[in-house]
């Protein structure tokens, strides 16, 4: 069983304390080595402090203001981008920006800046924050917007939960006619088909995201699905069935995990070949389409009692064709991945964060059965190439890079170190920077 205030990715725990955040009034604990912790949907040990304490903020979920004219809302840090949409869709608003799971708090989509489906229109998550308050260890609180106390702003956009607890933002909201979106979808034969299709999509398609065949190798390399969507009008809808309630849940933890070769070969050529993966003039309700691992609760227990990695890397447009090749074919070769591989496309809005992830190119993403030394061993070897190109991985979701790859894939780290709390640190920093244990 995953230990409490465990990331998703189930990997061996860290020994940590969990203090809550009852009130966004109260002061910080007097504690020497302290990391806020939302919802705990972050895959690697961004949100893990070994030795330290873990600030529970997922009590802070009271919303403070909504104004259903302009879709600006205010609220606490803590409450989950689900109940957002709960609240603001029903008036015909929905997130600007969202990433493959809505049971995300709002200060851990700052202080990861999430990205979704849609870059190339809307940029990451920041890039829709008006302003947020920021308590640090010392009692003083800091507001922070694009126009006061500006750095402090970068800083925390992206900041990793590390210059202090975000209390409250106001985020900008997008009008939509309702729940439903209306796209295509079309198979590709490979990466050359895949980014001829992404080029074509962007003047027209809000969200674009393509699913990639892990496990193929020779003339199946690089295959796969390509999703496009905008949402719907109001018309558009009126005819559509609304969806079922019914979600799944992952009843236990199998002794050993459910992923492997044979099941990875065969889950990828049946959906490659499934008749719904062509599709023209489909409705989605939103749920499946944004967030279609949310309805298996728990889903991440699938991968054993020794938990997975999940890898996602960004990588400039020239050049990507030939690396993310080449990250494939030693991925089918390894035997190592997992059934969902997700390719799309970084646009040039630029990021708010001084350790903002996205950047313009191409991001692959998908997870790798922690199996010791052998999925390490091919997770430096996919380093090495998103290196190469001068591309970067993602912190977030990351739980074994070394201190030299951070550090060449974030160069202005030490300015951003400038604003880290004094009390305030985690597994990763202390990893990548190479400083001691809390």
């Amino acid at each position: 069983m995953a230990a409490a205030g465990s990331s998703w990715g189930r990997l061996p725990g860290a020994a940590q304390r969990l203090l809550p955040i009852a009130s966004r009034h109260d002061r910080l604990p007097d504690e020497p080595a302290m990391l806020p912790f939302g919802n705990g949907r972050s895959y690697g040990d961004s949100c893990q402090n070994d030795g330290g304490v873990l600030l529970k903020a997922r009590m802070l979920d009271r919303y403070i203001s909504f104004d259903p004219a302009s879709g600006v809302i205010d609220l606490e840090a803590g409450v989950l981008l689900s109940e957002i949409i709960d609240l603001a869709l029903p008036s015909g608003w929905f997130l600007p920006v969202t990433p493959g799971t809505r049971f995300v708090t709002v200060g851990g989509a700052i202080a990861n800046d999430v990205h979704g489906k849609n870059h190339h229109r809307a940029g990451s998550f920041g890039n829709h924050v008006l302003d947020f308050e920021l308590l640090r260890s010392d009692g003083s609180v800091r507001r922070c917007s694009p126009t006061e106390n500006s750095d402090w702003f970068d800083a925390t956009i992206g900041g990793l939960g590390l210059t202090g607890l975000i209390r409250r933002a106001r985020v900008q909201l997008k009008r939509v006619a309702g729940p439903w979106l209306i796209g295509d979808s079309r198979r590709f034969a490979n990466l050359r088909e895949f980014f001829a299709i992404a080029t074509e999509s962007e003047a027209d398609w809000e969200y674009t995201v393509a699913w990639i065949d892990c496990s193929g190798t020779g003339r199946r390399l690089g295959r796969g699905i390509f999703i496009r969507g905008n949402h719907a009008s109001a018309q558009a809808a009126v005819d559509a069935r609304p969806p079922g309630n019914g979600s799944l849940r992952m009843p236990f933890t199998p002794p050993v995990s459910a992923i492997n070769g044979l099941s990875l070969t065969a889950f990828n050529k049946l959906y490659y070949h499934r008749p719904g993966a062509v599709a023209t003039d489909a409705l989605w309700h939103y749920r499946p389409f944004f967030y279609p691992l949310d309805s298996i609760h728990e889903w991440n227990r699938m991968y054993g009692p020794d938990g997975f990695y999940q890898y996602q890397c960004a990588v400039p447009e020239a050049g990507a064709e030939a690396v993310l090749e080449e990250m494939l074919r030693r991925i089918g070769e390894s035997g190592l991945g997992s059934f969902l591989l997700v390719l799309k496309t970084f646009g040039t809005v630029a990021s708010r964060g001084l350790l903002s992830f996205p950047r313009p190119g191409a991001t692959l993403a998908l997870d790798f059965p922690n199996r010791g030394a052998r999925t390490l061993a091919l997770l430096e070897a996919l380093d090495d190439l998103t290196r190469s190109v001068g591309g970067a991985v993602y912190p977030a979701k990351d739980a074994r890079m070394s201190a030299a790859a951070f550090q060449h894939y974030f160069p202005r780290w030490r300015d951003f170190s400038r604003f880290v709390d004094p009390k305030f640190t985690s597994s990763f920093w202390r990893r990548v920077t190479e400083t001691p244990n809390a």
